[in-house]
């Protein structure tokens, strides 16, 4: 099995960074940049939680200010929320300063703590982490902005072992079948917004406005042909079995790396204990927009 070069960007510019990011390789740091969590607290979070709230993905929305959907003795809610709060604003932190051309018009996302084994979780294909695919449609509809996750292994002595078979470019390049995917029947891409589609958004930014989380039922023409691609990633089987450029990422304890998860394919194969943050990059602010997913797209729907 070949297995992915990492480079550490420890020290290096925002130029570099970027340009990486964009370029669909895996910015790693060997160290973490961002300072981690006490170690109380990292304890806590690795084994002070009841055994029944360590089977949930763990998310901190910062525009609720609030972890929804989380039942726990305050004491406990009231520590993970404030463990996740401070640590999604020290990755917005460091991302000001590593990334400052993606900042303008950016949306910050969850930060999310994975609390359980990622390998033999036993759930439903299009849901398994453990499949190759692309991420889309983060929080409802992107309409194209990019996916940046800044991830973080704080399991203090395991790897968390990554798949993946390429970026999104190369991947739609080799494999006819993805854009077939991506035309759900149809003889183009449908990338842009028609005018029921631009109702129906304004109708949730309204509704949004008092209740922040229903941005999550938003769509797009772009967001529903990537979720076709990654659907059909996960469900072909011809597709899955495949091992051709197919590569493994180790990431050791307490290292760190970020991504733009829609433009490079993944699989979390094995690993526990991690802290992942997620923030949309609008399309404009990208340097090679020809390299982004929503161009290469249009590509088809010209």
């Amino acid at each position: 099995m070949d297995q992915y070069r990492l480079r550490s960007f420890n020290g290096a510019s925002p130029a570099e960074i970027q340009d990486a990011m964009e370029r669909a390789e895996v910015v790693f740091f060997d160290r973490s940049t961002v300072e981690l969590p006490s170690e109380p607290d990292l304890q806590f979070m690795r084994e002070g939680l009841p055994r029944e709230l360590q089977v949930k993905n763990i998310s901190y929305h910062p525009e609720s200010d609030s972890i929804p959907r989380f039942e726990a003795a305050p004491k406990i809610k009231n520590r993970i929320e404030q463990i996740l709060r401070t640590h999604g604003q020290r990755v917005e932190q460091f991302l000001r300063g590593s990334c400052p051309d993606f900042v303008p018009g950016w949306t910050l996302g969850t930060t999310s703590f994975r609390s359980i084994e990622e390998q033999g979780r036993k759930l439903k294909v299009r849901s398994s982490n453990e499949i190759v695919h692309i991420d889309a449609g983060a929080y409802g509809a992107t309409n194209g902005s990019r996916i940046l996750r800044f991830f973080v292994n704080i399991h203090p002595t395991r790897d968390r072992v990554w798949g993946t078979k390429g970026s999104f470019h190369a991947l739609m390049g080799r494999h006819r079948e993805l854009w077939d995917a991506a035309k759900g029947g149809h003889s183009r891409v449908s990338i842009d917004k028609g005018p029921l589609d631009k109702l129906y958004s304004g109708l949730i930014g309204a509704v949004g406005k008092v209740y922040p989380l229903a941005r999550v039922i938003d769509s797009s023409p772009y967001d529903r042909s990537m979720r076709r691609i990654h659907n059909f990633m996960k469900e072909n089987l011809e597709f899955r079995d495949s091992h051709a450029n197919y590569q493994e990422i180790h990431f050791p304890p307490l290292s760190a790396w970020m991504v733009f998860t829609d433009g490079i394919s993944h699989s979390v194969l094995t690993g526990q204990h991690a802290l992942v943050t997620t923030v949309l990059v609008p399309l404009a602010n990208c340097r090679t927009p020809e390299l982004t997913p929503y161009h290469v797209l249009a590509q088809s729907a010209a």
